[in-house]
């Protein structure tokens, strides 16, 4: 499913919505001031242009998200290449109808 040529998987923010009980890795690659106007709890803040230096465990399944999806797949694709196991969430925060948080 993962390979260096293939598309980035993706899931629905539904999808994301009934995993985000379990423990996962989720990286909001908005800017810090649209994370901190509201993000889901487990997310953390990379921002897209910061997304090439994450040093996260290459182990991991990483799920990005951004405003609406474009920002998240390009980020995603990033990632990928930099050897990393990545689905993107469609639809982005503009979709995502679970709690959120502001601040940092």
């Amino acid at each position: 499913m993962f390979g260096f040529f293939n598309k980035v998987a993706s899931i629905s923010v539904k999808e994301l919505q009934e995993k985000i009980n379990e423990p996962l890795t989720l990286l909001d690659v908005r800017t810090p001031n649209e994370y901190r106007s509201g993000h889901i709890k487990k997310a953390k803040n990379i921002p897209l242009n910061k997304v090439n230096s994450y040093k996260g465990n290459s182990n991991d399944l990483i799920y990005v998200i951004c405003q609406s999806g474009m920002r998240s797949k390009k980020a995603a694709k990033v990632l990928q290449k930099n050897g990393f196991k990545v689905v993107n969430v469609r639809g982005g925060m503009s979709q995502w109808t679970g709690q959120i948080q502001g601040g940092k």
